[in-house]
C-alpha cells in the first residue's frame, strides 16, 4: 500500500488514583525493588505503579496507602519523602 501512514501503538496505562487511562509516556513510573523510586526512564526493574502529573493524584497515593497497595510493600519514611519531593518539583 503505497502512501499509508504506518500507526505505532502507543502503550497505555493506568492512574492508580484517577483511574484514568493514559499514553504511558504521559504517566510517571513508580517502581519499587528494594526502595521506592521515581522512574522517568519507565524501563527499571521492579513492581511498578503509574500516576498522573496531576499534584491531586500524588497527594492520593500516599494519603490513602495506594501506591503501597498496588506496589505491595511498605513504604518507609524516607520512601515517603523522595516521592513528596519529586511531586513537589513536578509541574502538572
Amino acid at each position: 500500500m503505497a502512501g499509508s501512514a504506518v500507526v505505532k501503538h502507543v502503550p497505555q496505562r493506568t492512574c492508580i488514583v484517577c483511574r484514568q487511562i493514559r499514553g504511558k509516556r504521559e504517566l510517571v513510573r513508580i517502581v519499587y525493588t528494594d526502595r521506592l523510586e521515581v522512574d522517568l526512564s519507565g524501563k527499571r526493574p521492579g513492581r511498578g505503579a503509574y500516576l498522573c502529573r496531576q499534584q491531586a493524584c500524588w497527594e492520593g497515593a500516599l494519603a490513602k496507602g495506594r501506591l503501597e497497595h498496588a506496589l505491595r510493600a511498605k513504604m518507609t519514611l524516607t520512601d515517603k519523602h523522595t516521592i513528596e519531593d519529586y511531586a513537589r518539583t513536578m509541574t502538572g
